[in-house]
């Protein structure tokens, strides 16, 4: 099982929500892991093997969401946002597909652990984000768009997010010793930054940009809320 996937369950069961929409759903096992306590809809590139969805659509989410589709309490986006060429468009289509107070998660993998760093110092690119070169075709799962925190806090905010919240996921944080003394430059400038905040918000994003998991986990949990 992946730490990503106890967490967003957990999320989904703590906000009671019973309308879930879930972009891309693959084989449909974050329905299975709810134990049919909520309704589902289900929008995939292709054919999906999912059970028990009230809606299964079979759609490019590059292109954003279907209009068909209604509002929904969450939207679910695991390990989907790093295959988008338009990630903005889609995080907007979800804004306007949730309900008022809705939450939107995001599921993604992290490129800010020290040892991604030495990767990308080292090849230029960073792990699980090769050169695709003569590779370039839809429907791969090559990952293309890289994520940190501090860029997908930007994007929610750009798609008009409040609440932006990072989870802390069950996984070693940092996995190797050396990164935990790689990273500590960046974990003292996060600190002098927090040091220096004037604002709530600004705070609240810097305590979350250095936390172990933004810094060393090797995964994204993000929730964002429509407040409006």
């Amino acid at each position: 099982m992946k730490s990503y996937m106890p967490a967003v369950v957990k999320i989904l069961k703590d906000i009671k929500a019973n309308s879930i929409l879930d972009a891309p759903c693959g084989d449909g096992w974050l329905k299975t892991m709810m134990n049919n306590e909520a309704n589902f809809d289900g929008v995939d590139l292709f054919a999906s093997t999912a059970k028990g969805y009230n809606k299964l659509i079979k759609y490019d989410l590059d292109k954003g969401l279907p209009k068909e589709l209604g509002k929904y309490d969450a939207i679910v986006s695991c390990e989907g946002l790093e295959h988008f060429g338009n990630p903005l468009l889609f995080l907007e289509d979800c804004k306007s597909h949730l309900k008022e107070n809705g939450t939107l998660i995001i599921t993604t993998p992290n490129i800010w652990y020290p040892a991604s760093k030495l990767k990308y110092l080292t090849r230029g690119f960073f792990p699980s984000f090769p050169s695709i070169g003569e590779k370039v075709k839809r429907g791969t799962h090559m990952h293309i768009t890289p994520w940190c925190f501090p860029w997908l806090y930007l994007y929610f905010r750009l798609a008009g997010f409040d609440k932006i919240k990072l989870f802390d996921l069950d996984e070693p944080k940092p996995k190797h010793l050396y990164e935990r003394i790689i990273g500590l430059p960046q974990k003292l400038y996060c600190k002098q930054k927090l040091k220096n905040s004037e604002t709530l918000e600004e705070k609240n994003y810097w305590i979350q940009t250095g936390s172990d998991q933004s810094l060393y986990g090797r995964r994204l949990v993000v929730t964002g809320v429509r407040v409006s």
